[in-house]
């Protein structure tokens, strides 16, 4: 089995603070890694590296883990321009725009689908992701629920039923006959090819108790629960992601005192995944990344990348706007992205740099990771390594 080092690394953060400087990045300065297969097999100060077959010379740049984007919507057809564009002129953001993009991924073929995927898979890669989360929710029938998370089986392990997006325009005038069709035909159909199943707890998507019900019957199936929680108002999407101990209660944005403290006591369950590309795209409330982690709450960052709130598949970007605007040092928005997703993920494989984790790293034009921070817009992933193999 070929052995590579990625030597010569000025600063190197592994999230593995017993690898480093004590820290939650764990971080090396003039470092290595050695990888072997599709395994990181060692890391430490490049003057003590093993020797390998392949040597790769970082010339003094920062390493990081390969960021685990945890919340995306990817598999969809068309684009809402027209709706930013109008949206920035004025007009607020509702659920009811994901009703745009449903009529166009019903109307687009399976290869359609499928190229849109691998083309914005291919655009975060570069941006230096090597986990990704991808969701159902543009179907909303039983047949487009099951064929986008088939198609997006074939590209990540990490996906997410969402047929309960928002009520189906099939069933606008029966809202509990579609929480009949989420939670029977629609999950048994879509059950195989996923992992987690999801829910919109919101005003003009679903409320607590045909969350809990759909949430319920996805986990009855053999799905691990993760919610949309509190995105566009205050809700019980947070405390009932912590009752039913979700791996994440996502977005987060509008939060009371008891929401705060029941995640900062689900700490260990159930992830505060923030979401800034929505905030950023719809001019909407920040959520106070400061707040939950001085409560001791886990945090991720991810992009929510789809084509109405969020169309960004940039980690840097929401790196810089989680520190920006979100009130987040540097060093917190850089483990965020990279083990708070895992976190969110339930993976101890992913969002680290230590031996017997996967070799999934981001070599950037930069020697720190601060700047990612420090010079946002600027395209800083000079290298990307997935499952140990050179992917850009």
């Amino acid at each position: 089995m070929t052995t590579t080092c990625i030597t010569n690394i000025g600063s190197l953060v592994t999230n593995d603070p017993a690898a480093g400087d004590g820290s939650p990045l764990g971080l090396i300065e003039n470092a290595a890694v050695v990888i072997e297969g599709d395994k990181v097999a060692w890391v430490g100060p490049a003057a003590k590296a093993p020797d390998t077959d392949e040597v790769v010379d970082a010339q003094d740049r920062a390493v990081i883990p390969g960021f685990v984007d945890s919340h995306s919507h990817l598999v969809f057809a068309g684009d809402r321009t027209q709706e930013f564009n109008a949206r920035m002129s004025g007009r607020a953001y509702s659920a009811g725009g994901i009703r745009t993009t449903v009529a166009a991924t019903r109307a687009a073929t399976d290869a359609e689908l499928e190229a849109n995927l691998v083309r914005h898979l291919d655009e975060a890669r570069r941006q230096g992701t090597t986990t990704f989360e991808t969701k159902s929710g543009y179907g909303l029938t039983v047949a487009d629920e099951a064929r986008a998370l088939r198609i997006a089986a074939a590209h990540t392990e990490e996906v997410t039923y969402l047929g309960a997006h928002i009520v189906s325009p099939d069933f606008a005038e029966d809202p509990a006959g579609y929480v009949d069709l989420v939670t029977g035909e629609m999950l048994a159909a879509c059950a195989p090819y996923a992992r987690w199943v999801d829910v919109f707890c919101e005003k003009g998507a679903f409320d607590g108790d045909q969350a809990r019900a759909i949430l319920t019957a996805g986990a009855a199936a053999g799905l691990i629960p993760r919610v949309h929680a509190n995105q566009l108002s205050y809700g019980p999407g947070v405390q009932l992601a912590v009752e039913l101990e979700a791996a994440s209660a996502d977005h987060c944005t509008h939060l009371t005192d008891a929401d705060v403290d029941a995640l900062a006591q689900a700490a260990d369950t159930t992830v505060a995944t923030l979401l800034p590309g929505a905030e950023f795209s719809t001019r909407a409330q920040w959520p106070d990344a400061r707040r939950l982690i001085d409560a001791g709450a886990t945090v991720a960052l991810s992009t929510d990348c789809n084509p109405g709130s969020s169309y960004t598949s940039s980690m840097p970007f929401c790196i810089a706007l989680a520190v920006r605007d979100m009130r987040m040092t540097p060093d917190e928005a850089i483990w965020s992205a990279t083990a708070g997703g895992a976190r969110a993920l339930r993976r101890d494989d992913i969002g680290l740099l230590a031996p017997g984790a996967r070799a999934d790293l981001a070599l950037l034009d930069a020697p720190s990771h601060v700047h990612l921070a420090y010079r946002p817009g600027v395209p800083l992933v000079s290298g990307v390594w997935q499952r140990g193999r050179r992917a850009y």
